[in-house]
């Protein structure tokens, strides 16, 4: 089932999706400060590009709090908001609901993806 779901979502904009989160990551990487910022948008492009079978839970600490606070300010809250709004959208129909669920599980994790780890789900 999780194949088959990956395999219809990245035809059904995960693919848009991941290359996005892939795209902001690279331009973080261009200058040495946004190094970090770039990690997470290549965390977000991973499970932006299969997010069937796969979780996320926090191990961070004050440290990653903090970076989450900075990038809830910059840039997080339009993110998960736009996640948030496409995953919406695909509710309005009962085919779109899974789909829509995968973009709210997107939404959470750009919301604060510092400290975040995703793992693979069983």
């Amino acid at each position: 089932m999780r194949f088959i779901g990956n395999v219809l979502w990245l035809l059904l904009g995960g693919l848009m999706s991941g290359f996005g989160w892939l795209i902001a990551g690279l331009l973080w990487y261009i200058t040495i400060v946004g190094i970090p910022v770039g990690l997470q948008c290549f965390k977000l492009a991973s499970l932006s590009f299969c997010p069937y079978g796969k979780e996320y839970a926090y191990q961070g600490g004050a440290g990653s709090f903090l970076l989450n606070v900075v990038w809830f300010l910059v840039s997080g809250l339009e993110l998960a908001l736009g996640n948030f709004l496409l995953g919406c959208l695909l509710c309005v129909t009962i085919v779109g609901i899974p789909f829509g669920k995968q973009f709210f599980k997107i939404a959470r994790l750009a919301l604060s993806p510092f400290g975040a780890v995703i793992y693979r789900a069983y």
